[in-house]
């Protein structure tokens, strides 16, 4: 379940698409590194931010955020860094939902949860279409071959369908993001509410689904229970499954927050530092949802992680309780610790 982001419209990155015919539980103790910086100081045009993805590339950062039809600042506004700290809002990837997610998906009137990423000389932004509540939903992919800002004339063209869900189906297609495996195998994990998080192979040659590849389980809650957003990454010899848990898009009273499980193949089993499978409703915290710590920032979900030389940051969206609930950028270094699990810092 998602969340618009909005704000003003300073041009740049963003083109015309060529259109396709309750409180957390107390984390358990872990062997902890020696101690890190906490969140990031962040400046710059951090809010409205829900959903964000994030990649390094063309000399900076690059953030990409879910947006609806009315949102000031467009369908998947776009935020570039050159630190990760000071933020600048540069315009919206679509002008228009495309036509073939309104007939795929009628009465959608937003583009939600985008995921970018880089392979064969061009990048490539998934993003979903959906409606509140149902799992008449689809993931599509849009491409560009740089993302530099002062590139105007350069829009994204979209590629339309990778995947949908439809009614009746045990799964639903929103919420996408793709990683390679050791042996370059491309991945999309995908997945919210309903029997929890999927995964399907993709050709690396087009970013679409392999034809004849199955949907896969990877992680799902108890009665079908609040689990959306996975993002996974490879870390030493294993694979580590972020997932969100609870609720978002509540504004201050939102419990969204994040857990992790861990695989040496990419297609799981995916467990926690417990033992306990993710399939069976386990998950090692990451990020608290805050409303027990009464921190400012509560409803700590939907993360991704980015990779620089300095170390590894998790981003992620967050409600500021001191501005009515309103969404906002976080990031914070993640520390490893010598069994290998990640700590947000």
């Amino acid at each position: 379940m998602l969340l618009s982001g909005c704000g003003g419209n300073n041009g740049g990155i963003g083109g015309v698409v060529s259109p396709s015919p309750a409180p957390s539980p107390t984390p358990p103790p872990i062997a902890t590194p020696a101690p890190a910086p906490e969140a990031l100081t962040l400046s710059g045009d951090t809010a409205p931010v829900h959903d964000p993805s994030i990649l390094a590339g063309d000399g900076g950062y690059y953030l990409f955020t879910t947006g609806n039809r009315d949102d000031p600042e467009g369908l998947l506004a776009v935020r570039t860094s050159p630190d990760l700290r000071h933020w600048t809002y540069r315009g919206a990837v679509f002008e228009a939902i495309p036509a073939w997610a309104h007939a795929a998906v009628p009465g959608t009137h937003g583009i939600w949860a985008p995921d970018i990423s880089r392979r064969n000389g061009e990048y490539r932004l998934y993003y979903s279409v959906s409606t509140f509540g149902k799992n008449r939903s689809a993931i599509g992919l849009a491409t560009r071959s740089t993302l530099t800002p002062s590139d105007a004339a350069e829009g994204w063209r979209d590629r339309g369908e990778v995947i949908a869900s439809h009614e009746g189906d045990d799964f639903n297609a929103i919420d996408p993001n793709v990683f390679e495996d050791a042996n370059d195998r491309q991945w999309l994990v995908f997945g919210s509410f309903w029997s929890g998080i999927k995964m399907v192979r993709l050709d690396p040659a087009t970013g679409k689904r392999l034809a004849a590849e199955p949907v896969r389980s990877l992680a799902r809650r108890p009665q079908a229970g609040a689990i959306e957003a996975p993002y996974v990454i490879r870390h030493g010899d294993h694979y580590y499954l972020f997932a969100s848990f609870d609720y978002c898009c509540r504004g201050a009273d939102s419990s969204y927050y994040t857990v992790v499980g861990r695989s040496a193949e990419p297609t799981g089993p995916y467990v926690d530092r417990d033992g306990t499978p993710m399939l069976q409703g386990g998950g090692t915290i990451v990020l608290t949802s805050g409303q027990a710590e009464g921190s400012r920032y509560v409803g700590r979900g939907h993360v991704a992680i980015v990779r620089g030389d300095d170390g590894d940051y998790i981003t992620y969206h967050a409600y500021d309780t001191q501005r009515n609930g309103l969404p906002t950028l976080r990031i914070r270094p993640i520390e490893w610790t010598t069994d290998g699990w990640p700590i947000a810092r």
